[in-house]
């Protein structure tokens, strides 16, 4: 099905007035909608990703399976030091993860990034910490839902766009209820928090004026506007209850010391943050590592294992040891060396594409390399190639018209409180599909099936 609208779709964008009209709108609508990242537009393309019904359904069933794996695997680690060890945590991370959030869930703001074809659906990566794009992808939706050529391709297809921020906005304040043991008599004050001058600022605006519309007090600021006297977090004269936590715990450590009254205030339990430092034991690329290995089957049931086998990449932390594969045992190093064009190199704790090492597109000197770059970090992951999908979208180019050009295209489902809410889709005309790279996203609509 899926094919065949995507076919009718381009049909219809030969139509130039059409076409051109959708276009007009679409630009003029991410403008006074925020969704320009970095001076760009950050969904560069004329028609959404679609996905069956039927495929979303499952799609849905399968992230929430594993997602409840990742939560038994947070919850082993707090009593293991050898699962911490696997999953690569520093000492002061460690010591984070053992402060109590108030309340039990691992991540309750998560995506996973995930590629759909015909014969398989499979994970790549998973944002624990603080997932981007929830309320990007609420915005390009209604803008697509508007575009003239989305109500043509109507008359044809039922289908239906996806939300996040209102379940963004529920977890919130499920974590605070929970937080404080009961009902709370008073709506809390929230601060989006992250560090100043980033693009993703836009974001938080629409997130601080969704909040503030439906009748919660929210601001945004950074770590050196905070304030803590033992009591009240404040931002200036604005008391915190519940911190929408963006920042990376990676970006936060270095600026700790001079700029404490965010992990002070925590410490304290004096604020819910959302999502906690515990999220870090899931962020941390490892995790799935622990998913894969059999060492740590014991900890998922017959339905977690299956969901596993068969949609999460064999993954291991990059040392030299022995490991298993495929019911034999490896010497992890040279069975690397020998096999570039099935695996990828990517370091356990960063993002936006960064330090990753594609086998299949390097020389076996620059394999050699990356594995002694890799060896020499201390901290990467070895992980098996996965099926990709990519597909034709009309993209929109420099000179303001639009071709047909081929995209590797990345599902993100995004997960509130572990079940599934919304998800958007980014594209790349490369192998990395990362909007800090330089790709794009589009939002995600689901055709009903016939």
């Amino acid at each position: 099905m899926t094919i065949d609208a995507v076919e009718h779709y381009h049909e219809l964008l030969s139509d130039t007035e059409l076409a051109g009209s959708s276009l007009a709108m679409l630009d003029e609508q991410l403008e006074s909608s925020k969704l320009i990242f970095g001076g760009r537009r950050l969904t560069p393309y004329l028609r959404p990703h679609f996905v069956t019904r039927s495929d979303w359904d499952r799609v849905a069933a399968i992230c929430e399976t594993v997602f409840g794996s990742l939560q038994k695997v947070k919850d082993a680690a707090l009593v293991d030091d050898n699962i911490l060890n696997e999953l690569g945590l520093t000492e002061i991370e460690k010591d984070l993860i053992k402060i109590d959030p108030g309340y039990s869930h691992v991540s309750p703001t998560a995506r996973l990034d995930s590629f759909l074809t015909d014969d398989a659906y499979s994970f790549v990566e998973l944002n624990g910490e603080s997932p981007a794009g929830i309320a990007f992808s609420d915005s390009a939706t209604e803008i697509f839902k508007q575009l003239p050529v989305m109500k043509r391709f109507a008359d044809r297809y039922r289908f239906s766009g996806l939300e996040g921020r209102s379940k963004m906005r529920q977890v919130l304040l499920d974590c605070y209820e929970e937080y404080l043991g009961r009902k709370p008599e008073t709506a809390p004050t929230i601060a989006i928090v992250d560090l100043k001058d980033l693009p993703t600022i836009k974001e938080f605006e629409l997130f601080r004026d969704h909040f503030n519309d439906n009748g919660l007090q929210a601001v945004i600021c950074s770590p050196e506007d905070l304030e803590f006297d033992g009591s009240r977090l404040r931002c200036g004269d604005f008391e915190i209850d519940v911190v929408y936590k963006r920042l990376l715990v990676n970006e936060y450590l270095p600026i700790a010391d001079e700029y404490p009254a965010l992990l002070d205030a925590y410490r304290a339990g004096k604020i819910c943050m959302v999502n906690s430092f515990c999220g870090k034991l899931v962020h941390k690329k490892a995790v799935f590592s622990v998913l894969t290995d059999e060492r740590y089957a014991h900890l998922f049931n017959d339905a977690e294992m299956s969901a596993i086998r068969f949609h999460v990449p064999w993954t291991r932390n990059f040392t030299e040891r022995k490991t298993g594969y495929s019911n034999t045992e490896i010497e992890l190093v040279e069975w690397t060396r020998r096999n570039s064009s099935r695996l990828v190199l990517k370091p356990n704790d960063d993002y936006g594409g960064h330090g990753i090492f594609i086998g299949w597109n390097l020389t076996p000197s620059e394999w050699d390399n990356a594995i002694e770059q890799a060896l020499a970090d201390g901290d990467y992951l070895v992980q098996e190639r996965v099926p990709t999908a990519k597909e034709v979208f009309p993209m929109i180019t420099d000179a303001g018209n639009w071709e047909l050009i081929e995209q590797l295209v990345d599902l993100d489902p995004l997960l509130f409180s572990g079940k599934v809410g919304s998800a958007f889709t980014r594209l790349s005309s490369s192998e990395l599909a990362n909007v800090t790279a330089g790709g794009g996203m589009v939002p995600t609509f689901i055709i009903e099936d016939a």
